[in-house]
Order: structure tokens, then sequence, then C-alpha cells
């Protein structure tokens, strides 16, 4: 068991975070293009939220479902972009030891959050596909509300778990932390001690929220395959088909990063490869979320339409 250091000088107070250049005209590049993201991302996932409050016809679960997976998004998003912004053109990247803690753990939670929430997400496609009769008296809206507060109570519970094991390790120097953001793998690589156990606790939790969630999506998947295939008219299993691929390229955009980051073995760590990989499932699926759900919904583009024409009867 690990006990603490007997000097305090061997504690590290504050990590530097490397980023993606020293490069000052590098860094200004960067920082109005990761600006430019960033502002995107927000303005889709607000845009989406907004439309599903305003539109009265957009108040079922689907869209709910959707309105916190954005809400999800601009968190996760949020808790890492302004720092980096920030960074890009300041002379110091320094974060202190409690603000990688907190940074560490609220990205965790929506992260994780995120993870579980997907397969909620697929539930709803099943229920709406194979049994549509009775989609509404299934998912009513006391087991809606009930899935999205146990889905969020376990994400930031897991969090806490990981990031207490990884910020309770002893981090004795040196303290550069070749990543944009205090990412758990990238952190505890900086420890001054064997992080086996810890790499095993984190392996479990990556089961749990990662493993089982795509098991169970998958199987959700196989039988609407089946009740697609048993609509006899091609119009109406493309129509079936059509609701369901959003939700497959979201998923397949977010696991696929994510799971190669928390489930890779320890000898391919990479740190180059890791921070441009959670680069990607950080910021750029957060930005085709709302690309790929309002270019393939029609709910979404009446909504948008309507919010427009009343703005030009408004103005």
């Amino acid at each position: 068991m690990w006990m603490p250091p007997e000097q305090n000088q061997s504690w590290v107070s504050e990590f530097i975070l490397f980023g993606f250049s020293g490069d000052p005209t590098s860094n200004r590049i960067l920082f109005f293009a990761f600006l430019l993201l960033y502002l995107s991302s927000i303005l889709g996932n607000g845009l989406i939220i907004t439309l599903i409050c305003l539109d009265s016809h957009l108040h079922t679960p689907m869209y709910f479902f959707l309105c916190i997976l954005s809400l999800l998004d601009m968190g996760c998003v949020t808790t890492t972009m302004p720092q980096m912004l920030v960074h890009l053109l300041a002379h110091s990247q320094t974060i202190s030891f409690a603000s990688c803690w907190l940074q560490m753990y609220v990205f965790g939670a929506l992260g994780l959050t995120e993870c579980i929430f997907f397969v909620v997400m697929a539930y709803d496609r099943y229920v709406a596909i194979c049994y549509p009769l009775r989609y509404t008296v299934i998912l009513s809206w006391d087991l809606c509300t009930r899935l999205a507060a146990q889905t969020w109570a376990c994400g930031f519970f897991f969090s806490l778990i990981h990031t207490f094991l990884t910020m309770r390790l002893p981090y004795c120097g040196p303290n550069i932390v070749n990543h944009y953001f205090c990412e758990g793998p990238s952190v505890r690589s900086l420890s001054c001690m064997d992080t086996h156990l810890i790499e095993m606790v984190d392996l479990v939790i990556s089961v749990f929220v990662l493993v089982t969630p795509l098991s169970l999506i998958l199987a959700s998947y196989i039988h609407i395959a089946f009740a697609i295939l048993k609509i006899k008219s091609t119009r109406g299993r493309c129509k079936a088909f059509s609701t369901c691929a959003s939700h497959l390229t979201v998923v397949t955009l977010f696991y696929a990063p994510a799971t190669y980051i928390y489930m890779r073995p320890k000898s391919s760590y990479s740190s180059e490869r890791d921070k441009q990989i959670s680069l990607f499932y950080n910021v750029f699926t957060t930005l085709l979320n709302p690309v790929v759900y309002s270019l393939r919904n029609k709910d979404i583009k009446g909504a948008f339409l309507k919010v427009m024409e009343r703005g030009r009867v408004t103005w």
C-alpha cells in the first residue's frame, strides 16, 4: 500500500500541459482553428437543445434523449477547450494540482455518462421499431427521467473512483503532461510508483462503461435488424433504418477512439497518438453530432424553419 512521502518537497503542486506545439506562430494558428471548432460545437449543440425546447412536436423521448446528449457534449468540450485556448496564447501552460483533479473528474464524469447514455438511446430506438404501438406507454416520462438520472449518477460515481485513484498517486517529477488537458492515462504516466493495480481497476471500470454498453447496443440493433427485415415495404424499411443510422454513426465515432484510449495495453501507450485520438472524440465528435442528427432529421429541420419563420414575423 502506498504511503505519503515523508517530505512535502517530493509532491508536485502543479502540472505543465505541453499541448500541441512550442512554437508561438503555430500556437496562434491553432488557437483560431480550435476556437472556431469550439464555437461551432457550442452553437450546433446549443441550437439542437433550443429547437427541442421550443418546438412542442419534439417533446418526445427520442428528442429528450438527444437534448441530453447535446448537453453532455457541450459539457465535455467546455471542460477542456477553454483551458487549451488560454494555454495556446499564454506564456505559462501550468495547471494547479486541484484544477487538474477537477478537470479530470468532470471530463471523466461527462464522458462516462455519455458512454452509458448511448445504451438508453439504443433502447429508445429498439422500443420505437420493435414495439411502435406501445412506444409512449413503455417509454413514459417517468421512466425517461429515471433512466437519465441513473445514467448521470453512474457516470459521476465511476469517474470519482478513477480520478481519486489517479490523483492519489505520488507525483515526484517531472510534471510535464504531454497532453492538452488532464486525462487520466497521460497524468498517471508521470507517477513515481507502480500503477499496475490502478490500471486493473480502470480496466474493470472500462469494461463496465465501455464493453458492456457496447454489447447491449449491438444486441439491441440485432433485434432491430430482424424487426426491420420483417417490414414488407421498402419505404418502411428505409424509414426505420434512417431512424437508427444517426445513432449508429455517433456511437461509432465516440466508442472507437475512447475504447482505444482506455482499454489498450500500457505497452502500446504513445502520448502523441493518444493526444490526437482524444482530440477526435472530445472535439470533433462533439462538432459532428449536431451535423449528423440535423442533416438526417426532418423534424429538426422543420423545427428550425418554424423558429426562423417566427423570428421573421416578430421582426
